[in-house]
């Protein structure tokens, strides 16, 4: 009996610290080395894996830019913006019946356009533009992931 309470005590620590520290690596903001590498997988990629490696590539694009607008580097965030639009054409042009982990893409296109959202609201009126049309280009790539999941 007493050597049961240890180990079920060892057991639940485990299963709660383990999670938890998988999900703070998994919030790191990923830097441009990350990014390119990335780029490289995504272009050499198979046709239907790439949206989803698109999606990827946006979603820690727009993390980037929100830093980089954070920290005062507009012309970077502005670069990364107009990234995440040609990406975002990119997956509108790439989403077809085969894809593996579409519904996956959608959901990190999802996340994508709540962030840029969030960078909207702390953007100064002059970055917005670019913000809500980048915004706009995303949600219509999640739109045509959405769509083409539930045609499945």
């Amino acid at each position: 009996m007493r050597s049961a309470i240890p180990i079920s005590v060892l057991l639940v620590v485990s299963l709660t610290v383990l999670p938890l520290r998988a999900a703070a690596s998994s919030d790191d903001v990923p830097d441009q080395q990350t990014i390119d590498a990335l780029a490289a997988k995504a272009n050499q990629a198979q046709p239907r894996d790439q949206c989803f490696l698109y999606a990827q590539l946006m979603q820690d694009m727009s993390e980037l830019s929100a830093r980089q607008y954070a920290a005062g580097n507009i012309t970077n965030a502005s670069f990364l913006l107009r990234q995440i639009q040609t990406l975002s054409r990119k997956v509108h042009l790439s989403v077809a019946e085969n894809d593996k982990r579409l519904k996956n893409a959608e959901i990190l296109l999802s996340r994508t356009a709540f962030r840029l959202t969030e960078l909207l609201h702390s953007s100064d009126y002059e970055d917005q533009a670019l913000i809500r049309q980048t915004i706009a280009d995303v949600s219509q790539a999640q739109n045509a992931a959405l769509m083409q999941v539930f045609n499945k």
